[in-house]
């Protein structure tokens, strides 16, 4: 599955039951919830790009364009998932087990667990070894509707390996359909071998002449530092993303997910596109992201794969933040890469509306990424990247979590899946 194809681009989708008109992100608060859900709807796509949208029976008639019918079902924007640990290697099945025996992260790490064990596989894999672990993983992302990724280094934790990840995910990119955003996440932790100077390991990591060759490269769009409690400190962090946006870099923050120790206002102080998980954030925090239009990228699957309180998502929107939603899918602490499941727990354990979750994986995801006047939303102009449902509403769909809704995936004009009959 490669992305070049020689399908047209230019189809025009009938018997939408229900064409969920998401509009160009990023959306706050009602305005998260509020918009058009068009009945009996049509979209014509023209070179690769929504051209038209609107009641059936007003669809345009252009000659020699394809036909495609949505069977009654549902049409959203293609889903984004703006928080991904890919590409990663091996592994860490035993440590859940030891986790969900009572054993704590701190123990797994001093075992030599933890993201040093994931630290250790991804240095003796080659680049082509990381590609075929994490093709199928994107493959069947896309089958569940994703058309957009954002993927992480972070797990060489030195130049040689951090370059090795971050080319991994630009061979990724060209295999597949699904569009990879990388991002460099060097500061991700301290590996051992500089366990105790990590002075010096930032030094390595985010040297002026490495994150300047990063971005002439190419190799990645955004930098991001995890700066929280037994990780990075709000002064080395803002060192880190300095520099990096110096570079070319936009920052981006895992933020307050184990304690509070100011990494949300750091992240609203830098203008940093996102801060990630925010299970800590204070009054404060929200506050100054607000004010620099960072977007709040939301991480429930991890709280619901460890087992701990989930962040406030209802006091974020209430707020006026914008609010993002991703998977996190990493081998450690969730090692789930279902971006639908991800929405379902959002529904079911933080309260959020469908609508509210749709946009939250869609103009919302899409302004995290800082690319929101293309993709992410049913707008004139965008990128044809759609979803269609088997279900004729949206409620339906989230009403019936952990089953196949997706019928066919759309990147950019093309038809880049279609489920087997058989599932039907």
């Amino acid at each position: 599955m490669v992305k070049e194809t020689v399908e047209t681009t230019s189809h025009l989708i009938r018997n939408i039951g229900t064409l969920v008109v998401v509009p160009p992100g990023p959306l706050t608060g009602r305005r998260m919830r509020e918009f058009d859900l068009l009945r009996d709807a049509a979209l014509l796509i023209r070179d690769g790009r929504i051209a038209w949208f609107g009641p059936a029976q007003e669809a345009p008639l252009d000659e020699g364009v394809a036909t495609l019918s949505a069977e009654g079902g549902c049409v959203i924007p293609g889903l984004i998932d703006c928080h991904t640990h890919i590409p990663f290697a091996g592994e860490r099945c035993a440590e859940f087990i030891r986790r969900l025996g009572g054993a704590s992260y701190l123990e797994i790490l001093q075992a030599g667990g933890g993201i040093h064990a994931t630290c250790r596989a991804v240095r003796n894999a080659t680049i082509d070894e990381l590609v075929a672990e994490n093709l199928p993983r994107l493959q069947r992302m896309l089958a569940l509707g994703v058309t957009r990724v954002e993927c992480k280094s972070g797990y060489g934790l030195t130049p040689e390996h951090e370059f090795k990840q971050l080319e991994a995910i630009r061979e990724l990119d060209r295999q597949q359909p699904i569009s990879l955003d990388a991002t460099y996440l060097g500061a991700h932790a301290l590996p051992v071998e500089f366990a105790d100077r990590p002075d010096e390991f930032i030094d390595l990591i985010a040297s002026e002449d490495l994150l300047a060759s990063i971005a002439r490269q190419g190799l990645a769009r955004f930098c991001d530092v995890f700066c929280d409690r037994g990780a990075f400190n709000v002064v080395q962090a803002r060192h880190i993303l300095q520099r990096a946006a110096a570079a070319g870099l936009r920052p981006r923050l895992h933020a307050d997910e184990l304690a509070q120790i100011g990494a949300s206002k750091l992240a609203g102080e830098l203008c940093a596109l996102s801060a990630d998980h925010l299970e800590h954030v204070t009054d404060t925090g929200l506050a100054t992201l607000k004010a620099a239009g960072t977007i709040a990228v939301l991480l429930p699957g991890t709280s619901f794969f460890l087992g701990v309180p989930h962040c406030d998502a209802r006091r974020m929107i209430d707020a006026g933040l914008p609010v993002a939603l991703a998977t996190d899918y990493n081998p450690g602490s969730c090692m789930i890469e279902s971006l639908p499941w991800i929405m379902n727990i959002a529904c079911c354990q933080l309260r959020l509306l469908p609508t509210e979750v749709l946009v939250a994986c869609t103009a919302n995801a899409a302004a995290a990424l800082d690319v929101h006047k293309r993709v992410g939303a049913i707008e004139i102009g965008f990128d044809a990247d759609l979803v269609v449902l088997d279900t004729p509403s949206l409620d339906a769909w989230f009403y019936t979590p952990g089953r196949p809704r997706v019928r066919t995936v759309i990147k950019a004009g093309r038809v880049a899946y279609r489920r087997p009959e058989h599932l039907k």
